[in-house]
């Protein structure tokens, strides 16, 4: 099985952004441990903090021969209509997630434009939301 893991904007700063929100542990720890954990699965990571590339990249899942893509889109999640676009475009499942709680955040994270485009969201759980995203999307993925 082959998985995308597609990063927006800002979190390149994971472990130092606002630790006591997003956690204290890096992208690329949080990658690392995702590897370790799911062995007989083959990651690509990729973060951009550029709302184009990370419509690239969705863009690229059809005919990559992955079979689906984990995204946590950052604040784009709460706007970006041409990304929620290039979701529902493709044809392999995306899983939303969010490392923070957004539904006890400000008022405009309590909104995501592509969450319908997706086939799940997972949020809160911090860098466990990225581990929840991997074992849902397999489930779906063998069922």
């Amino acid at each position: 099985m082959r998985i995308m893991i597609v990063n927006g904007p800002n979190l390149n700063l994971t472990g130092t952004r606002e630790p006591r929100i997003y956690g204290s542990d890096s992208l690329g720890a949080i990658n690392s441990e995702l590897k370790e954990e799911f062995v007989g699965i083959s990651f690509e990571f990729f973060q951009t903090n550029s709302e184009g590339a990370l419509i690239d990249k969705i863009q690229s899942l059809e005919g990559s021969g992955f079979d689906g893509a984990i995204l946590n889109a950052g604040a784009l999640s709460h706007y970006s209509y041409s990304l929620r676009d290039a979701i529902a475009a493709v044809s392999k499942p995306v899983v939303e997630v969010h490392l923070s709680q957004v539904f006890a955040r400000e008022e405009f994270r309590r909104k995501s434009v592509i969450s319908d485009a997706c086939k799940g969201t997972i949020t809160g759980f911090g860098k466990y939301s990225y581990f929840a995203a991997v074992y849902a999307l397999t489930r779906l993925l063998t069922k």
